[in-house]
This record gives C-alpha cells, structure tokens and sequence, in this order.
C-alpha cells in the first residue's frame, strides 16, 4: 500500500511537487541534436532570413535515436540529415548549407520541392484542351523543374504539427499562369521523420484549372557523408525492368526500352561506378518502376560500404529519376568549403516521366478540377553494423 505524504513537512511536498512537475516535463521533451533547447513537438524553429518580403524559417525534426532533418520554409528544401554511421559518428548524409545566402545564389535544386512539374518538358511547352501553353525555356530549350521561378524559389507558409510528432507542413498557392502554367495550384506537402528513421513526404494539390502536375523532392545524397568520397562506390538496386531512352537534350523519346543486357539494369545490386562510362554524360534518367497500382511500395535500395548506411526508397509514384550528379564541377562548396564535384552525390527523384504532356503513351500528369493529386515518398535509412 502507498504510503500518504501529507505528514511530510510542508517543505518537503514543495520539493516533491516540483520535482515531480520536472519529471513529468522531460517525458514529454525531445532535446534538439546539438542544442540545450527542448521542444515537446521535436521541432526546432529558428529564424533563417527574409525573402520576397517574408521571413525564412530553418525547421529542425528530431526523433528518439537523435536523427536531425532540418528544412527551411524556402522552396521547402532539406538542408541536411544527419545521421550516425557503422561506428556511431553523425554526419550530414545530403548537399545542403549552413546559412540561407548560398541558396539564393541558385545552386542545382540540392534538396529542394520541385515543382509545377518536376524535370523536363520538351521545347518549353504543351497542348491541353486545345491550347498551347508557353513555358520558360531555363534548359536550353527545354523547361526544366518548373521554370525560372519553381517551386525551389519561393517561400512557402509553414506550419508545425500540434500533436508531439516531428512533422512539418508547408503550403503554396501557385496562381494562374505562374511561368506559364494554367490554373490556381493549392499545394499542401508534409514532412515528417519517424523514430524508425523514415522521412516521409507527402504531395497534396487541388487546381481549379485542368493542368500538368508532378512534385518531387530533389535531395542530393552521398551516404558517406563525406564529399571527398565519390558515389561510385555506393550501391544501387532499382525495381524497374525498363526505362526512358532520351535524345541528345535529355527529353525522352517515347519508348520504354529493357534495361535487360545494358547499363540502366539495377535489378540485382550493382556499384554505380561499375558501368557509368558505358553512358554518354551519366546517368540522368527515368525508370519505369516496377509497380502495382499507386500503392506505397519499396522501389530502390541505396547502400555504402564505407559508412554502413542504407537508404531504401518506397513511393506510390510510377517512375524514378536516378541522376549521378553529372553536371557538379566544383564551383559549389559545402559551408565547410569542401568542393562539391562531378559524382559526389547522386539523386533518386520519385516522379512521374518526363516531357509526359507530350506524350500521351506516358501516365497522365494533368490534373483536372475536383480531382486530388496525392503520391507519398518514404526515405528510409537504416545501418549495416
């Protein structure tokens, strides 16, 4: 039987009472990696800038094993994941900068939503219902990652989850004719890390206006945490059995060609450096994932001996943009002034296919009125020890 406290001196129950009040606190308390602060919803909110005339937040989530994303409120961009290796040490797994000013000077989308449509459009433009709809030709001449002012470049009204979770919710209006798109887009995406190490990003959008749609997230990732350390070495297994041949400018040709016999087949591991000079520039490519239906599946599974990380990949998407960081040259340093050269990095972008306006044998990406545009992506990372 518990005993009663109300002999104690009264002193004493002051002590209990506050005592007990700090425990009871720190349950519900999640310490900010790298900072004395603690917040009950495992987010940190820091002031990050101004931009366009409204404030720039870095957002950092936390989970129980310590794993630290931080995103920013500008163009929705994940500025690091940092995470332990083999050998317990944390380190930064994706290209991304300490401060805001080196995003402004537009460095290759690292870690940022893409958006209104996600890689290439052929000769900047489209027909729908009739139309022909005018893009920015900001790729040679073709339209690349939603024009000269994506998705990457504006900033997004942010909000925090009210219910403890590590989860952050970002909102954007992209009104009609916005680099040449038609429709008012609401876009809704949410990220959130899980205590299993899972960063989940999930799409939502409504247009009043029938329109061409494909979010992704482009994250540059080196699981070795170290840009000294190419990503040749890293391990790659794709679920596709084919992909989408391109010309000379990156834009497919329409075929869905095996990967059977060439160098785009991951269907068993493969080191990425093992065939890449088999492929004119690199690879910069969509596979056709090997799906069923638009359910969350598992798709990819990255992995890097040097470091033990795995990185496995699951989207409701249907295809898969791999990118092995063809066009960096150095010029880009991390804010520990390392530079940031060809195939330090790679991108595993989920998506639907490129230049699919124009081609009708290709998923549809137009969203109509009264529709809801939905797809999720997992990142999960995890540790061979």
């Amino acid at each position: 039987m518990k005993k009663s406290n109300y002999n104690l001196p009264f002193a004493v129950l002051i002590i209990l009472a506050f005592t007990s009040c700090d425990n009871n606190n720190n349950k519900n308390k999640m310490t900010t990696a790298g900072s004395s602060q603690t917040t009950k919803t495992g987010i940190k909110k820091t002031d990050w800038g101004e931009h366009d005339g409204k404030k720039v937040y870095l957002y950092t989530l936390v989970n129980n094993k310590g794993t630290e994303v931080k995103i920013t409120n500008y163009g929705g961009i994940v500025t690091s994941f940092i995470s332990a290796d083999n050998s317990g040490n944390k380190s930064n797994i994706v290209m991304g900068f300490d401060s805001f000013k080196p995003y402004l000077q537009s460095p290759p989308y690292f870690g940022a939503l893409i958006g209104r449509y996600g890689n290439r459009i052929g000769d900047a433009r489209f027909t729908l219902n009739g139309v022909t709809y005018k893009l920015a030709a900001n790729n040679g001449k073709n339209h690349l990652h939603g024009g000269l002012k994506g998705f990457d470049k504006v900033v997004w009204d942010a909000s925090t989850s009210p219910d403890g979770t590590s989860s952050l919710t970002l909102k954007y209006l992209s009104k009609d004719g916005e680099e040449g798109y038609p429709g008012n887009l609401n876009i809704t995406v949410q990220y959130s890390l899980s205590d299993e190490d899972e960063l989940k990003i999930e799409y939502n959008a409504e247009t009043d206006k029938a329109t061409p749609v494909n979010l992704t997230n482009h994250s540059y990732f080196n699981l070795s945490g170290d840009v000294s350390n190419t990503i040749l070495n890293h391990s790659l297994v794709i679920d596709a059995d084919k992909y989408t041949p391109v010309d000379t400018s990156l834009i497919p040709t329409g075929e869905l060609k095996s990967v059977k016999g060439t160098p785009f087949d991951f269907t068993t591991v493969e080191k990425i450096g093992s065939r890449i000079s088999q492929v004119t520039g690199g690879y910069d490519h969509n596979w056709v994932l090997n799906k069923k239906g638009n359910e969350l599946q598992k798709i990819a599974t990255l992995s890097d001996s040097l470091s033990g990380r795995k990185l496995e990949v699951f989207t409701t998407e249907p295809g898969l943009q791999f990118y092995t960081g063809n066009f960096l040259d150095g010029t880009i340093k991390t804010s520990a002034g390392k530079p940031i050269n060809k195939n330090t990095a790679l991108c595993l972008e989920t998506q639907h296919f490129p230049d699919s306006p124009n081609k009708p044998d290709f998923p549809s990406t137009i969203l109509q009125p009264g529709q809801k545009y939905h797809t999720v992506t997992v990142y999960k990372l995890s540790v061979n020890k």
